[in-house]
C-alpha cells in the first residue's frame, strides 16, 4: 500500500517549483490532490488562473485525481470558499501544504513597505489563513492530519536582500511551533521544511551556476512525504533544512547562561560586560 493511500492533500503554491514537486510525490503516494495557486509572476503580479489548471491537466493525464484552484491565498473570503466547498463536496483534507510565496528582493535601504507587505501576506497571513480553516475542518470532522509549512534559512538566519521574506519565514517558524502545541491534543501534527532548491524564485542566484541538478525541488519532496506520512506519526514541531541530498534538524539553541544571586538578581550594564563571555557560553 503507498503511504498516502486514501488521503486528501491540499497544495498551496503547488502548481510550480517545490509546491508541485511536493504534490507529485504525494499523488504518487496515492493522495487525492487540492491545487491551489493564483499562477502570478514571482513577484505576485498579473495572477493566471490557467496556470494551476494546466499543471493540474497534465498531473491528470497522468492518472491522479487533482482539483485545482486559481485562489489568492492570502485572501480571507477566497479561503473560506475553498474549505466550504471542499466539504460540500467530500473532499476533507487530511494534509495541508503551506508552499505559496512570491518574492520581492530589496535591500532594506530600497525596501518599499508595499514590497514588504506583499511578501510578508502571502507568505505568513496565507500560511495562517490555511493552517487556521484546515484545523477547524479537521476539528469539525473529529478527525486528525498534517500540516507542512514551508520556511526558509533566511527566515532562520537572515540573508542579505531579504528583510522581507525573512520576517514572514521567520514567522512561519513561530507559527510552526505554536500550532503545533495548540493542535496536538486534536491529532494534527505541524512541522516546517526550510529548503534551498533551485526554483522560479532562485534559479537567477549565483550559486546555482556550479550545482546543476543537484538541488531541485524533487529533492524537497521525499522530505515532505515522510513528514505528513505514517512514517512519522506523532512528530511535531520540527522545522528540518534539505538542500539537495543533505537533510538536518534546525532547532534554536539557548546558551547556558549566567545567573547573578546578589542584589535579587539585578544586573548593572558593567557587569553584564565583565561576564558575557560566561553569558555566551554554549
Amino acid at each position: 500500500m503507498a503511504l498516502l493511500d486514501g488521503k486528501v492533500a491540499l497544495v498551496t503554491g503547488g502548481a510550480r517549483g517545490i509546491g508541485l514537486a511536493i504534490a507529485s510525490a504525494m499523488a504518487r503516494e496515492g493522495a487525492r490532490l487540492v491545487l491551489v495557486d493564483n499562477g502570478s509572476e514571482r513577484d505576485g503580479k498579473n495572477p493566471d488562473e490557467s496556470v494551476v489548471q494546466g499543471a493540474a491537466n497534465q498531473m491528470r493525464e497522468q492518472g491522479f485525481e487533482v482539483s485545482a484552484y486559481g485562489y489568492d491565498v492570502a485572501d480571507e473570503a477566497s479561503t473560506e470558499r475553498l474549505f466550504s466547498e471542499l466539504e460540500v463536496g467530500g473532499l476533507v483534507p487530511d494534509i495541508l501544504v503551506n508552499s505559496a510565496g512570491i518574492s520581492r528582493d530589496r535591500n532594506l535601504f530600497h525596501l518599499e513597505v508595499e514590497d514588504f507587505d506583499a511578501v510578508v501576506r502571502t507568505h505568513l497571513r496565507g500560511t495562517f489563513l490555511f493552517s487556521a480553516a484546515f484545523a477547524k475542518t479537521l476539528r469539525k470532522h473529529k478527525r486528525g492530519g498534517s500540516i507542512l509549512n514551508m520556511t526558509s534559512l533566511s527566515g532562520l538566519l537572515g540573508n542579505i536582500g531579504q528583510a522581507n521574506e525573512s520576517a514572514a519565514k521567520a514567522g512561519i517558524y513561530g507559527l510552526t511551533r505554536t500550532t503545533s502545541i495548540e493542535l496536538q491534543k486534536y491529532g494534527i501534527t505541524v512541522n516546517a521544511i526550510a529548503a534551498i532548491a533551485r526554483t522560479r524564485l532562485t534559479e537567477d542566484l549565483p550559486m546555482f551556476e556550479k550545482v546543476q541538478g543537484t538541488m531541485e525541488p524533487e529533492h524537497v519532496a521525499p522530505l515532505a512525504v515522510y513528514l505528513v506520512s505514517p512514517l512519522a506519526e506523532g512528530q511535531s514541531g520540527m522545522t528540518l533544512s534539505v538542500a539537495g541530498g543533505r537533510i538536518a534538524k534546525i532547532g534554536l539553541a539557548e546558551s547556558r547562561g549566567r545567573t547573578k544571586q546578589a542584589d535579587v538578581g539585578l544586573w548593572t550594564p558593567q557587569e553584564i560586560a565583565e561576564n558575557f563571555e560566561a553569558i555566551s557560553k554554549m
